[in-house]
């Protein structure tokens, strides 16, 4: 793998889903910069309003996924803490780069996270969850876009970071739940061997189990103290009894 080696093309940009082709219509997704104020609205809902705003018509299939991701990230939250939120937010939006009227480099983490960047919303850690989700450094590598994107976005905090790719590599493209290595086979199989795509998994998916390893360890971990936790509170209100 070396940096620069695989200049970013149009035909490497699409979506290679039949169903998340992007679908040109006479009215665009019409997607602004400025969107509304959060007002009564967590970061997460303003997420989720601005995710299907973005992707629901164009790409209804990246919409399907991107809902599956957010519901991984909510089943999350006792091991998250006051960043389940966060978390879910950026589920919600790490795949709005494919949108077509997103699209600059071609490469959606980098995309994505740019167009948040200048929403007054999102916050510098959702802008580095976005661009660097799922290894995304190893894939802009790939695309010859390491440097670019490494200038514009520090990588997010490790446990954050483990969180979103547990819940990319755990949601299939229709929002299906699937183990980290279906999901894995099912990315190489659509993309197929020689697409930057599949390349970069080659390099990134011990990374990837991993994180899915670690996040599905202290998931179990936390439900197995609040298990014993709720056995005591029995036990206790029985002896009362």
């Amino acid at each position: 793998m070396t940096d620069g080696a695989f200049p970013c093309r149009r035909d490497d940009w699409r979506d290679v889903s039949c169903q998340d082709v992007p679908r040109r219509f006479a009215t665009s997704v019409n997607v602004r910069h400025n969107r509304p104020s959060v007002g009564h609205m967590n970061i997460a809902d303003w997420a989720g309003d601005t995710a299907r705003t973005i992707l629901e018509t164009p790409l209804p299939r990246r919409w399907a996924h991107s809902q599956g991701v957010a519901a991984q990230a909510r089943s999350l939250a006792p091991i998250l803490g006051p960043d389940a939120d966060l978390l879910a937010a950026a589920a919600w939006l790490h795949d709005i780069g494919y949108a077509p009227d997103l699209i600059d480099t071609g490469f959606h983490p980098l995309d994505g996270a740019r167009y948040l960047s200048d929403t007054v919303q999102a916050s510098d850690m959702l802008c580095r969850l976005v661009a660097h989700h799922s290894c995304a450094l190893i894939e802009a590598a790939e695309r010859g876009l390491a440097d670019q994107l490494s200038r514009e976005f520090e990588p997010a905090r490790r446990d954050l970071t483990d969180a979103l790719i547990y819940c990319d590599m755990t949601t299939g493209p229709d929002g299906q739940r699937m183990p980290v290595e279906q999901r894995l086979a099912e990315i190489r199989a659509r993309y197929g061997p020689e697409h930057p795509v599949s390349r970069a998994l080659g390099w990134s998916a011990p990374e990837l189990t991993g994180a899915v390893t670690r996040v599905g360890r202290r998931l179990a971990g936390c439900t197995l103290t609040a298990r014993t936790a709720l056995q005591s509170q029995v036990r206790v209100l029985t002896a009362a009894a």
